[in-house]
């Protein structure tokens, strides 16, 4: 009897060791804020349409994180979306002519905000507005122009 209670015991720890482990790792997979540290300035973007954008969502340049997309709000008089990006104060010297796009990572289709710096010397500080945007592709609206464009493109003999 004595040999059972230890197997149990083990049993027990092994499990809470591993329920331990997968807790753990499902905290580190989903931050995406811990890549952006406490010293981060904030520009805006306006977009016409987002897709499925999501706050904490990352913001990267050539596929590396620098920052992640702080509120999602939609301008009551252009009725565009207003896109907040917190970005670490690392990357200080990105130019101010920088132009931001939605775009997709993965099967899954996470979003995420890619920014592709220009050539001006002078760099963005807080409070800058991204001028040059290109939204989301929403695949539903690619879907539905090519079946109806697609009849009436023909010629007829």
């Amino acid at each position: 009897m004595r040999a059972n209670y230890k197997v149990e015991l083990a049993a027990g720890v092994f499990l809470l060791l591993g329920l331990g482990a997968l807790l753990w790792l499902a905290t580190q997979a989903t931050d995406y804020g811990r890549e952006v540290g406490r010293e981060a300035y904030t520009v805006s973007a306006r977009f016409t349409n987002v897709g499925d954008l999501r706050e904490r969502a990352p913001v990267k340049i050539a596929g590396v994180p620098v920052g992640l997309v702080d509120e999602i709000e939609v301008d009551p008089v252009t009725f565009e979306a207003v896109v907040r990006l917190r970005i670490d104060q690392r990357f200080n010297d990105v130019p101010n002519d920088t132009s931001a796009s939605i775009l997709t990572s993965g099967v899954l289709g996470d979003r995420y905000v890619g920014l592709e710096p220009g050539g001006s010397p002078d760099a963005l500080v807080d409070g800058d507005e991204l001028l040059l945007t290109q939204s989301a592709v929403v695949l539903e609206q690619l879907i539905s122009k090519f079946l109806f464009n697609a009849g009436g493109d023909k010629e007829e003999p």
